[in-house]
């Protein structure tokens, strides 16, 4: 495990909170598989598919800034989305080199099928946590990540 590094001797090593948020991860990915996979999705297919739910018609690199994975990635998940009939490719107006990725109605089923499932997990994990502090605690991801990123506020 990873430890923070401490001056003072006499107190107990804690682990980083990198270690921590890592951990979570983790926890979150594992229950999010187990609760996708009846219905045929992993997380990240379930990732991209709700980018595309909140901004429809993204290019495959769009897509994979998102969803937090390589363009290479996103590439075979795109193609196994679109055999599977939850996503479909147009060209766009605008550049006819560039394909735009929308939901299809079989997408959009499938997610709001699975919303409750991810909606179960998210409870319980916040279950863990005063709902007084509910707030606090995404403002405060959403600075570190913010920290982190060129997204800050």
């Amino acid at each position: 495990m990873v430890r923070a590094v401490r001056d003072d001797p006499d107190v107990t090593d804690e682990p980083l909170t990198l270690y921590l948020v890592k951990r979570l991860e983790l926890a979150i990915r594992a229950r999010m598989d187990d609760a996708l996979r009846p219905h045929g999705l992993t997380t990240l297919q379930f990732t991209a598919l709700a980018a595309l739910r909140a901004r429809d018609g993204l290019s495959s690199a769009q897509l994979a800034r998102r969803s937090f994975v390589t363009p290479q990635t996103m590439n075979e998940m795109v193609q196994w989305l679109e055999r599977h009939g939850h996503i479909a490719r147009h060209r766009d107006p605008d550049n006819r080199r560039v394909l735009l990725i929308s939901l299809t109605p079989a997408g959009r089923d499938l997610l709001e099928r699975c919303d409750p499932l991810v909606g179960a997990i998210e409870a319980s994990m916040l279950g863990a946590v005063p709902a007084v502090q509910h707030a606090l605690f995404r403002q405060s991801l959403q600075l570190c990540y913010g920290a982190l990123t060129d997204e800050a506020p």
